[in-house]
């Protein structure tokens, strides 16, 4: 319930900050809100806008709806050994030290957020902790700084602007087409009910159209699991990371959304790769063995 009131109260805070910057743009560079360079605009905004925003308010919803509890200073052997290995990683792959946390959770699993390279969070679960031995989770916490380090939140939330972006307007032009082939200009009913039409058409099709724009989306999401994998061999060690994977294979499959799952250690599966934010695990030691 907490994340979902979450996810409400964001998404509508998101929504009017992005209109009010949309009223600006139109005012300040005179463009005509109804045409098509307007429209660009207009998708531009609320597709690039809101994945920036997610993106800049990540830490804080992460901290909050995980339950993350930052360690600030280490209170048991544990939080001492997490916090050196992630200091020491960070070091040598060139990035200022992360916030460092631990959230309740059974399953196995960790991710990295934050807007910069040098303001982020690694945090990993309890599970995670409990059930891995000491060079797997090193390899795990490697696994996330090298997203940090790869600059990957920033690289996936402008790749989901673009997308986002075309979606909205391609939807819209299509919508258009079809509304202006059927529609009628004898009658104000005929108008009102085309203009109803038109809405679940851009409806429809940007459902249509997002999911074939999340099957781009995910195939980059893939391709930088493998560039982190191949990063935390470097920071931890070939074998180590390989047996990280071999003991995630043999988990439950994560129960982390959205957001968080993409930066997660291992993703959900699917019917089809094509949607899935993680290869499969044994794609991934394939790739590792080279």
């Amino acid at each position: 319930m907490k994340r979902i009131m979450l996810f409400l109260v964001t998404n509508l805070a998101v929504m009017l900050v992005l209109g009010v910057v949309l009223n600006i743009l139109f005012s300040v560079l005179g463009i005509n809100k109804s045409s098509i360079s307007g429209l660009l605009v207009f998708c531009a905004v609320f597709g690039f806008g809101g994945s920036f925003i997610s993106l800049l308010m990540s830490k804080w919803m992460a901290k909050r709806s995980y339950g993350v509890q930052v360690i600030e200073q280490p209170r048991n052997e544990t939080e001492h050994w997490l916090v050196s290995t992630v200091a020491r990683q960070a070091r040598e792959a060139g990035i200022k030290m992360p916030e460092v946390g631990i959230y309740d959770s059974p399953e196995m699993n960790a991710f990295a957020t934050g807007a910069r390279r040098d303001d982020s969070l690694v945090a990993v679960s309890s599970g995670l902790l409990y059930s891995m031995s000491r060079d797997e989770a090193e390899a795990v916490l490697a696994h996330e700084v090298s997203h940090v380090a790869n600059g990957d939140m920033v690289t996936l939330t402008l790749i989901q602007g673009v997308v986002n972006t075309f979606v909205m307007f391609f939807a819209r032009i299509v919508a258009g087409v079809i509304s202006n082939f059927f529609s009628s200009n004898n009658s104000e009913e005929s108008s009102s009910s085309g203009g109803f039409a038109y809405m679940i058409t851009v409806f429809v099709l940007e459902m249509l159209f997002g999911v074939l724009a999340s099957m781009i989306v995910m195939w980059f999401s893939r391709q930088r699991e493998f560039r982190a994998d191949a990063g935390a061999a470097k920071l931890a060690g070939r074998d180590k990371m390989i047996a990280a994977l071999q003991r995630l294979s043999r988990g439950a499959e994560p129960q982390m959304e959205g957001a968080m799952m993409a930066f997660g250690i291992n993703g959900k599966r699917s019917m089809s790769e094509l949607f899935m934010s993680h290869p499969p695990i044994e794609q991934r030691i394939a790739a590792l063995r080279g």
